[in-house]
């Protein structure tokens, strides 16, 4: 159940790094990024799917605005069907 609410609000940062480097704010983007990266160490990972896994290592200080708006969505639909 921890890992939900880590996924969560994972999916919470990251969206908000996409609107923060849409919108031009890259502080803002930057430290919802740290955010990210930091939520990221505290899951534990041999209970998270495989796929999810993959999109979770792909996070990191370069991540685009797009990838960081898919990777938020695929996140949180991920907590809504497993935890469910």
């Amino acid at each position: 159940m921890k890992n939900k609410y880590i996924l969560e609000s994972l999916a919470s940062d990251l969206k908000r790094v996409a609107i923060g480097k849409y919108r031009g704010s890259i502080n803002m983007a930057n430290r919802f990024l740290k955010e990210a990266i930091k939520r990221k160490q505290e899951l534990e990972m041999e209970n998270i799917e495989g796929y999810i896994k993959k999109f979770l290592n792909k996070i990191n200080k370069n991540i685009e605005a797009d990838d960081a708006l898919m990777y938020s969505t695929l996140i949180q639909n991920y907590t809504q069907h497993k935890f469910s």
